[in-house]
C-alpha cells in the first residue's frame, strides 16, 4: 500500500488493471477483490464467466445452479448460474414441456463448455463441480423449483459423460459460490443468518423473466 499524498492522508492501492476478458464477457462485473487478493467477475443470475488468467468467479445461489467448469490441463476455467424455466413444474406434463425445460438448461451448459473450449481448453480434460438447488422459493406454487433445477443438470452431466468432482446441492439455505478458475478451487458458504430476502427477489425476478422468453436455440459443441 502506497500512502497518497492528499492531505486526508488516505491510502490507496496500486494500481490494478483487469486482465483482458474473453470477447462478448465485457459486460460481467470484475474488479480487484481486496480480501483475497485476486482479480474476481461477479455473475448474476443468466450470466456465465469464463477466465484465462486465473480470476476468481463468484455468485450467490439459491435455488439455480451453478456448474464450475475447469479444463485440467490448461488452467482455464468458467462458471454459469442458471434455472430451468417454469414449464418445467411437471416433467410428466408432456413431451413439450420437458423438450423446452431441457433444451434451455443445454444452452445454458453448453455455451459455457463451448467458451472454454474456443479458449483452448478439451472436453477430455474438463472437471466439474455443481452447487445450488436450495429450496429457497419453495413456497412459490409449492414447486420445489431447486429438485428441478437438481434433476437436469443430474441427467446432463451423465449424458455428456462429464466428470463430476463434487457437488454441493439441495437444502434451505443459500449459497455464496467462489470459483478459482485456474486451480479448480472452490469455497462454498451456506448464508444460514439472512436479514433480508434479496437472493429470493433477485431469483424470483430471473424466473419471470426467463418464463416469457422464447427457448434458446441449441449449440452445437465442437
Amino acid at each position: 500500500m502506497k500512502k497518497t499524498d492528499n492531505k486526508a492522508g488516505f491510502y490507496k492501492a496500486d494500481a490494478k488493471i483487469l486482465p483482458k476478458c474473453l470477447s462478448g464477457l465485457e459486460h460481467i462485473s470484475r474488479f480487484w477483490d481486496k480480501k483475497h487478493g485476486i482479480f474476481s467477475a461477479k455473475i448474476l443470475p443468466g450470466e456465465y464467466y469464463v477466465s484465462m488468467h486465473g480470476e476468481l468467479i463468484s455468485t450467490v445461489l439459491g435455488s439455480c445452479i451453478s456448474a464450475c467448469i475447469r479444463d485440467v490441463k490448461m488452467g482455464i476455467g468458467g462458471m454459469n448460474h442458471f434455472m430451468l424455466p417454469i414449464g418445467c413444474e411437471d416433467l410428466h406434463a408432456g413431451k413439450e414441456h420437458l423438450t423446452d425445460a431441457t433444451r434451455y438448461g443445454n444452452f445454458a451448459m453448453e455455451i459455457l463448455i463451448n467458451e472454454i473450449l474456443k479458449a483452448g481448453g478439451r472436453k477430455k480434460n474438463m472437471e466439474v463441480k455443481i452447487f445450488g438447488g436450495g429450496r429457497v422459493l419453495s413456497g412459490m406454487k409449492k414447486i420445489d423449483i431447486g429438485s428441478k433445477n437438481i434433476n437436469f443438470i443430474d441427467d446432463y452431466v451423465r449424458e455428456e459423460n462429464l466428470n463430476v468432482i463434487c457437488e454441493d446441492v439441495g437444502d434451505i439455505y443459500p449459497r455464496k459460490v467462489l470459483f478459482y478458475a485456474d486451480t479448480g478451487k472452490v469455497r462454498v458458504k451456506k448464508l444460514r443468518n439472512m436479514h433480508n430476502d434479496t437472493v429470493k427477489k433477485r431469483e424470483e425476478k430471473y424466473r419471470e423473466s426467463i418464463d416469457d422468453k422464447p427457448v434458446q436455440g441449441d449449440i452445437e459443441l465442437f
